[in-house]
């Protein structure tokens, strides 16, 4: 059995006859298809700022979400409209004021979100129902529906402040909008709530799209954002949060009022049963699906606890694991095993996974009366690789091995050696080999033996 950590020849080797873009595109495919598998039929909520639309990001957002409702997903959206508000306070010379991060809405300030709520409205049902030529969706028949489907109610004073006609959500159809999206429509909301006697009142996006989510128990809840997710301390944008990890980073105040304000309401529709909460920036062209179909995405996650996991493999793994492996066994780089070898042998490995997606695996092979080991199949997708995970993966295969007893582990691995020397491994003999490994070495292979004592 050989090793092979970062799957170098999974980059490598090509069939003959196929250009390096179809091979490419024939390996993205099935990189994302467990994506496409575990999303269909899913509830995403997708809230998106004004400063999108101002920005002339609309049309891409269009596109993607074409493809989304395309692949089977249930799509609600959420609009924002503060620039468009703004505007159409400047027109009239109308001061803003705001308070604890909402607008105040006085009478006329009303009567701007409305006007500019609906213009947002007629416009982002426009771009659906353009046929979206030249585009990936050519042709397609994209269905929208808006409605009073959030009945909502004033803030009211706080702190000696009235924020007059600014309100938030009181309850939400839940039952229409699940008939809506039911009928193969997507649902389009405004950020605007009607009391019971038929009172408008201003909301924010957030508010709007945190409880759709919530009371409609979405799968996923998606802002738009004009940050680049949630950053870590050294600025550097963090993949994923933990809920208990956003809690402390907002209690901190360290956050621009804005990415808190996104973030505190990304946490509180977790909070409500919502299984993921997403923060993406939109001024990358395709974010949104980058986000959702690439590991690591392009923004920030927020989940219970952290969903990557290196655990022991069962026999649902079977399939998995032999799908990243059979690229290694086809060009040579391991030694073909078979389904059955592996279904037979599941209990031997580890995998790692990232929200339900196998990306990495390891086994350990032992050997009755030896205090020897065999590490093989120490694989990670190559699309994955440099973040530590073959490293992680090595480093439970050796804890295991103390735990049972073991003294050594060995690996025969024939491109991946110095992959190997540089985590401890030294170069060893067949002679040191377990007995019935050293009357199952393949001389053909020629593969090097590396030893390494735990």
């Amino acid at each position: 059995m050989n090793a092979h950590p970062n799957a170098i020849a999974a980059l490598t080797a090509k069939p003959q006859g196929l250009p390096s873009d179809a091979i490419d595109f024939v390996s993205w495919l099935r990189s994302v298809a467990p994506y496409i598998h575990a999303f269909r039929n899913k509830t995403f909520v997708i809230g998106f700022p004004g400063e999108l639309v101002k920005s002339g990001h609309l049309e891409t957002l269009v596109h993607d979400v074409a493809l989304l409702a395309a692949m089977g997903m249930r799509i609600i959206l959420v609009h924002g409209s503060r620039p468009q508000v703004q505007e159409q306070l400047t027109l009239r010379q109308i001061e803003s004021r705001y308070s604890h991060g909402l607008r105040i809405t006085d009478k006329p300030s009303l009567e701007c979100a409305k006007e500019a709520s609906g213009e947002l409205r007629l416009d982002i049902e426009a771009a659906f129902s353009a046929g979206l030529p030249n585009t990936p969706m050519g042709n397609a028949r994209i269905r929208i529906i808006s409605g009073n489907f959030v009945t909502a109610r004033p803030v009211g004073i706080v702190e000696g402040i009235d924020f007059e006609h600014t309100g938030v959500v009181r309850k939400v159809e839940a039952e229409a909008i699940r008939d809506a999206l039911n009928s193969g429509a997507l649902v389009l909301l405004s950020p605007l709530g009607f009391s019971p006697t038929g009172e408008a009142f201003n909301l924010s996006m957030e508010d709007v799209a945190a409880s759709v989510a919530v009371n409609l128990d979405a799968d996923k809840l998606i802002f738009m954002a004009e940050q680049d997710g949630v950053p870590a301390d050294a600025g550097v944008r963090l993949n994923e949060i933990s809920e208990d990890d956003a809690e402390n980073l907002i209690a901190r105040g360290s956050l621009h009022p804005d990415a808190a304000f996104t973030l505190e309401h990304a946490l509180r529709a977790c909070r409500g049963g919502v299984e993921r909460a997403h923060i993406v920036p939109f001024h990358h062209d395709g974010a949104l699906l980058l986000e959702l179909f690439t590991h690591d995405g392009i923004g920030t996650m927020i989940v219970e606890e952290t969903l990557e996991a290196l655990r022991p493999a069962n026999i649902d793994d079977v399939a998995a694991i032999v799908s990243l492996i059979e690229p290694l066994e086809t060009d040579g780089t391991f030694v073909k095993r078979g389904r059955a070898k592996i279904e037979r042998d599941i209990d031997r490995f580890t995998v790692i996974e990232h929200d339900g997606v196998i990306f990495g695996c390891a086994a350990l092979v032992q050997f009755a009366k030896s205090t020897m080991a065999e590490l093989a199949c120490l694989m990670v997708k190559p699309e994955t690789q440099g973040q530590g995970d073959g490293e992680r993966l090595l480093k439970s295969i050796e804890q295991q091995a103390r735990q049972t007893g073991v003294k050594q582990l060995f690996v025969l691995t024939t491109r991946t050696a110095h992959w190997f020397l540089k985590r401890g491994f030294t170069v060893g003999t067949l002679e040191q080999l377990p007995k019935l490994r050293k009357e199952a070495y393949d001389w053909a292979r020629k593969s090097q033996i590396l030893i390494k004592t735990l």
